[in-house]
Parts: structure tokens; sequence; C-alpha cells
């Protein structure tokens, strides 16, 4: 059952993201099975066995069903047909910045407690760098959703595969610790940075990548060249979080208190650690976070005691309609817009 919830395979949807059927396709549209996904706000991947695909939004007046629902399609990248099995994913592109995007980059290796960790690096003019830090259920794939952006403000872009990431080291207990270890890979991939000429990181992360971003913040010996943090869907509830994963992966209610301490005793004491990482107390440089209510795998109300609490430092852009990790899928438009207000005197 913990292994279930915590397993860091790399490329594992998430938990709770039904199935969906493509029912028919279209220059420009594409219809799906109707359920509370496929009817989200906003812009979003398909992706399935040979199929991978960029779905916008519901599109108003056009012939559905009481059963099925038609958004436009954007892309089709791989073969999209008729009775395929899709799921819909935040993440929107697959390969690399160059493939992906056409944007250049290079590969480094980013020296890291259990080995070489794989990044993408793209030059910007900037001496702030952004460090990417991708989440549950994703790969460093998903930071290419912003890519583009970013490098139209001119920042410097690492994009981080950490421990049980393709191509990453494997955890010594192969599980995944929602951040609580992995924030060591972020600790070295910001001194990779420092050494390698930026003056200051601002660290993007999303969900288990924004507990890794919190942590740093706290216990890097280099905390003091980080300026500022955006934590999209941010993890800063361990156990709510275990028990939502395991929740999700059908475990039956009886029996989630003994999964959840199973899964504790598994990994160790983490929830103590990131709730002081959380502590709006413990927080020190400007913070930007995405998040919003219907947010299951990550409950937005440590998001809000924190912008209550510490409004000095932390402002909460809140965000309707979107799951776990697509803060930025909603609206990309006002996303980004709040981005930039936010990192433009960091820069």
């Amino acid at each position: 059952m913990s292994s279930a919830a915590l397993g860091a395979p790399a490329r594992r949807a998430l938990p709770g993201d039904p199935r969906l059927t493509v029912h028919g396709t279209e220059p420009g549209r594409i219809t799906l099975t109707r359920s509370l996904a496929s009817l989200r706000p906003g812009t979003y991947g398909l992706t399935g066995s040979g199929v991978h695909a960029v779905v916008g939004p519901v599109l108003g007046g056009a012939a559905a069903s009481a059963d099925t629902v038609v958004r436009r399609l954007d892309r089709a990248v791989d073969g999209l047909a008729p009775g395929a099995r899709v799921r819909i994913t935040p993440q929107l592109h697959e390969g690399d910045p160059a493939t992906a995007l056409g944007i250049p980059f290079s590969d480094v290796l980013v020296p890291g407690e259990l080995g070489g960790l794989p990044a993408w690096y793209v030059p910007g003019a900037r001496s702030t760098w952004v460090i990417t830090v991708h989440g549950i259920g994703t790969t460093r794939e998903h930071p290419l959703n912003l890519l583009g952006f970013l490098r139209g403000q001119r920042f410097p872009v690492l994009n981080l595969a950490y421990r049980g990431d393709l191509g990453a080291p494997r955890p010594p207990d192969g599980l995944s610790h929602l951040g609580d270890s992995e924030w060591r890979d972020l600790d070295a991939a910001i001194r990779h940075a420092v050494r390698n000429g930026a003056e200051r990181v601002v660290i993007h992360g999303w969900s288990t990548g924004a507990a890794m971003a919190l942590r740093a913040a706290v216990g890097s010996g280099l905390r003091d060249r980080i300026s500022g943090l955006v934590l999209d869907s941010p993890v800063l509830d361990w156990e709510a979080t275990l028990r939502a994963l395991i929740t999700a992966r059908r475990t039956p209610a009886p029996l989630l208190p003994l999964a959840v301490r199973a899964a504790q005793g598994r990994t160790g004491p983490h929830a103590g650690r990131l709730s002081g990482a959380a502590d709006p107390l413990a927080v020190r440089i400007p913070t930007l976070i995405f998040h919003g209510p219907d947010d299951t795998l990550a409950p937005w109300r440590g998001s809000r005691r924190l912008a209550d609490e510490r409004p000095d430092l932390v402002t909460l852009h809140t965000v309707d309609h979107a799951p776990h990790g697509a803060m930025w899928n909603a609206d990309p438009t006002r996303y980004e817009e709040v981005l930039r207000r936010f990192l433009t005197p960091l820069a």
C-alpha cells in the first residue's frame, strides 16, 4: 500500500485521473468522454498508449451528447483516433526544449549526493537564473509549459531531473519522500548555478518540487543566493498529501490509517521537517503561490495560511477549477502576467 502511493517511477500518472475515450476528431476539435476532467477550463495535454495531443478549452455550441464533450484540438503530435484511451495531464510537451519547442539548450549533469542529475540548461542574458522543479505525476517536461515565457523574459533556466526521475539516480529505498529528501538534489542544482555564473536564483517548483523549494530556502548553504520562490500547488502537509495519494489508489477506507502508518514507517518522520519549512515564520524571501480549492492532492489551506500570516512576503494567486499541478493550464495568460510582475523586481 505504501509503495503504491510513494513509488517513484518516471511518468507515473496522477492517481485518480480518469481514463477517457476519444469519440471522434476533426480539424481543430476533439470529442471526449464527458467528465469533470474533460470539462476543466484551459489547456491540457492528452496522453495514452502511442498518443500525445494538446487540447484547448471546451467549445461552446459544439455538437456533443450528454456523455461527451467537444474541446479545441490544438496539436496532435502522435496518433489520435476514435476509440483511443487517454488521460488529461498538465504536461503539454514531450521531448527536450529543442524537439518540443525549438529552443536551443545544453544537456548538463549536476553533481548530486547520489550521483549525476540530468538537467536542461537554456541560456539567458540575466544574472538571475530560474531553476524549475517538477512534482508528482510529471517529469521535467512539465516545466516546458513555461519555458517559452521564461526565455522571453531573458532568464537563464535550469530544468532539473532529480532522484527517481528517468536518467537520475534511484532513491535508496525506491520511494518518493514528497520533497523531504529530494530537496538535496535541488540544493545541488543551486550550487551548480552559482558555480556557473548565477548571482541569484529563483526557484519555481510544482507540487513536491515546491516543497523542495521551501526546504532549500531554509536548509541550503547557499540560501542567501535564493531571491524568490514560485510555488505551484505546493505540498505543505506531508500527511494530508500521503493520505490523498493512498485514497486515490483505491485503498479501502478501513485500511487507510494502517497504510499511512506503513508509509511513514518506511520513509521516516518527514511531516515535522516539511511543516517547519512551511511555517510562516520561516519565510524570509518573496514568495508567489499559485493554488486553488480544487486541488485534492495538496490541500490549499497551507497556502492560504502562509499568505494570511506573511502578507509582507507571500502573495497567493488563487486559481479556481484547476487540479493539482495545473494552475497554469487553467489560465495561461493570467498566470504568466502574475509571474512576470513577480519576477521583474527579482531579476
